[in-house]
């Protein structure tokens, strides 16, 4: 963690002028005990539109920029093969944080989760207002592209949704 850190997130101090994201430096501190460093394979992460990947790219997170009727079949069809209620979960965090950090770590997971985010004040501005971030590691979504003909993706519930969304 970068000096400082505790007061930029949290109310500042006489020095810097905080964010006030979290109450005091002190919860801070102790959010960042929770946190997992990502694992380095190289220096960089790569990212392309689905449409310009190449056969030779392996993607290893897919990220949606989603407004909510799109987000909920997301949603929906990333807990289609699970029995436990949390399949997808919003953690706190930076918006880059929702896109590479926490999807990362998803990846080495026995049972990996999409994460729904893009909830931080900082990010908003950089997101259309109407559009929240859904990623998820590629395995995953692999899995779930497997269920979309006999999901909820066929009924006539997600047709009513689905004329919303091709307005």
């Amino acid at each position: 963690m970068r000096p400082g850190f505790e007061y930029f997130l949290s109310c500042g101090n006489e020095e810097m002028e905080g964010e006030r994201y979290i109450r005091t430096p002190e919860m801070v501190n102790e959010l960042m005990k929770h946190q997992q460093n990502l694992s380095k394979k190289g220096l960089n992460i790569v990212f392309k539109r689905w449409d310009q990947l190449r056969v030779t790219d392996n993607p290893e997170v897919v990220v949606f920029f989603a407004p909510p009727d799109v987000l909920s079949g997301l949603f929906t069809l990333a807990n289609f093969d699970q029995v436990e209620p949390n399949g997808t979960f919003t953690p706190f965090g930076a918006g880059c944080g929702s896109i590479v950090h926490y999807p990362y770590m998803e990846i080495q997971a026995e049972r990996p989760r999409a994460v729904i985010g893009m909830f931080d004040p900082s990010a908003r501005p950089c997101v259309s207002g109407h559009l929240l971030s859904f990623a998820v590691p590629m395995k995953k979504f692999e899995k779930m592209v497997g269920y979309m003909e006999e999901s909820f993706l066929i009924t006539e519930t997600w047709t009513k949704v689905r004329r919303r969304i091709d307005r």
